[in-house]
């Protein structure tokens, strides 16, 4: 449910700012309804009426997802500061707070699962798309380091033993990043097999290419 307050101001503009504030919106995130202009009575003082706006909180994706990921949290009892950054198509969320491990799950499963939901909330209705990321602790960027220092070690062990070697099963985010790191190696190939959630990638030799050892 979108957040709405009625604030009231000597004038119209006070009264925006108080509201604004008291919601923390930007203004161009806010709808604005002017309910009551005020009017200054005699001298300024004498008859005076104060202005009233109600202003309510836009249905955006930020809105979307705020409403969505602050419920969870407090189902979860878990206080987490929610941060956005919005970019034309897609939607950036940052968590911080204590006991962040939670959220992140084994290999990062539980928030792959909240980001998902999340992406599933925001791109409800009909709405452009939006590409929903969210990252907590930086987990994100050392799990990308991990998984590439694992793809290269692997395909060394490849090479050594002459054997193709199976991974775990990942999402395609994780999968992505170990293709990615081997796509330029001559002598490895990878690829992917199985079904959802269990696909998993495989590095192999290049037979096409001639193996220098």
């Amino acid at each position: 449910m979108r957040k709405s307050v009625e604030k009231s101001g000597k004038t119209v503009e006070e009264a925006i700012n108080l509201a604004l504030e008291e919601l923390g919106l930007e203004r161009e995130k806010a709808e604005i309804q002017i309910i009551d202009e005020g009017a200054k009575g005699l001298f300024g003082i004498i008859g005076s009426k104060v202005a009233k706006v109600v202003v309510t909180e836009k249905d955006t994706a930020q809105s979307r997802a705020k409403e969505f990921l602050e419920n969870v949290f407090e189902k979860m009892n878990l206080k987490v500061t929610i941060h956005f950054l919005e970019k034309e198509s897609s939607l950036k969320i940052i968590l911080e707070g204590d006991d962040m491990g939670i959220l992140i799950g084994r290999r990062g499963e539980t928030l792959d699962s909240l980001q998902y939901l999340t992406s599933l909330v925001v791109n409800r209705g009909d709405h452009e798309y939006i590409r929903v990321s969210m990252d907590t602790e930086n987990y994100r960027k050392k799990r990308e380091e991990t998984l590439i220092r694992l793809a290269k070690r692997l395909a060394d062990r490849v090479l050594k033993y002459r054997r193709s070697i199976t991974l775990e099963p990942m999402n395609p985010y994780e999968r992505r990043i170990i293709h990615s790191t081997l796509q330029n190696n001559k002598m490895v190939t990878t690829y992917s097999v199985g079904d959802e959630p269990n696909r998993k990638v495989v590095i192999a030799l290049n037979s096409r290419k001639k193996i220098e050892v």
